[in-house]
């Protein structure tokens, strides 16, 4: 199985070798946040889990786009985006809306939730199948329109 943190290590091999100074500190940041992880629990991440590392890195910037572009500071949503599309890259492929409306709509039938007293029980079945593949808070809300029809 290739590993995602080798795939890093190359891209960042790649980027010193090519000078790309933004990109390289991008990867720097993953790998560094994902050696955090294994130094903190004493582990080493497999793919699902360096996912989810990346997949909160993601979070993070998205929220840090919403609050710069509150402020007015359109020079650090710039940053942050260049970031998202590095960190976008080591992510699996994305779902579209109709697959993600798909698999949310099975997981409804699948948990048998039948009110938005449900939801966590939605949520538990999809955290694992889209986790780094889609925007959980989109997902989050496409069951909770699901389930108040």
């Amino acid at each position: 199985m290739d590993l995602l943190t080798d795939h890093l290590k190359e891209a960042m091999k790649i980027a010193m070798k090519s000078g790309d100074k933004a990109r390289l500190g991008v990867i720097r940041l993953i790998l560094s946040a994902i050696k955090q992880v294994e130094v903190d629990e004493r582990i080493t991440l497999d793919n699902e889990r360096a996912i989810l590392v990346l997949d909160k890195m993601l979070k993070q910037r998205r929220e840090s786009i919403r609050q710069f572009s509150d402020a007015g500071r359109t020079d650090l949503v710039a940053i942050e985006e260049a970031e998202i599309v590095v960190i976008l890259e080591f992510l699996p492929q994305p779902l579209t809306v109709s697959e993600i409306d798909e698999i949310v709509n099975e997981a409804v039938i699948a948990s048998g939730a039948e009110s938005v007293k449900d939801m966590g029980k939605v949520m538990g079945l999809l955290k694992v199948k889209m986790q780094g593949r889609a925007d959980m808070s989109v997902v989050s809300a496409k069951i909770k329109a699901a389930l108040t029809e």
